[in-house]
């Protein structure tokens, strides 16, 4: 304690603001690391799709750029809405799809989609009708229309994923 008094005063009033600035910007730093998601593994006669998937979507979705997730896999992508929009493909054929999936699923584009409500508020979509199943999370708040990112994805999937299941 007495070597915190002999410092001047400058020093001793300006060192826990510096600490909190430091500990604010690491936290705001780490909040910008691309999430953690667990790549799909796709059957063999998929990857293919999804690979050529990877390479054709875009580098960025209405205004948010490309910061795929990690770990880095050409099964997975992401944009950085905050929160984060989250595609991933090959993945198996998603529960929600044996609850009536016709019932709820928009078309974009001539791209189906089903679709289901996640616990946090957000909605999860699978295309349907393509030979490998093409997954988007759309976190709550992360665009005013939670299906405006599908119009921005639909071309790709189209391009790379042939229709029949």
């Amino acid at each position: 304690m007495t070597r915190l008094r002999s410092l001047p005063a400058a020093v001793r009033w300006g060192v826990p603001p510096a600490v909190l600035l430091t500990c604010t910007g690491l936290l705001g730093w780490s909040w910008s690391l691309p999430a953690d998601v667990t790549p799909p593994t796709p059957r063999a006669a998929e990857a293919g799709f999804c690979e050529a998937l990877d390479r054709a979507l875009p580098g960025s979705v209405l205004g948010h750029h490309r910061d795929d997730p990690s770990p880095a896999s050409p099964y997975t992508a992401g944009w950085d809405s905050s929160p984060r929009t989250v595609l991933r493909c090959g993945l198996a054929r998603p529960d929600y799809l044996n609850d009536d999936p016709l019932a709820s699923a928009p078309e974009v584009n001539d791209v189906q989609w089903g679709m289901t409500r996640d616990p946090d508020g957000g909605y999860r979509f699978v295309t349907t009708l393509r030979k490998t199943y093409v997954e988007v999370t759309v976190p709550p708040g992360a665009y005013p229309n939670y299906i405006d990112p599908l119009s921005s994805l639909t071309d790709a999937i189209k391009a790379t994923v042939p229709e029949g299941l």
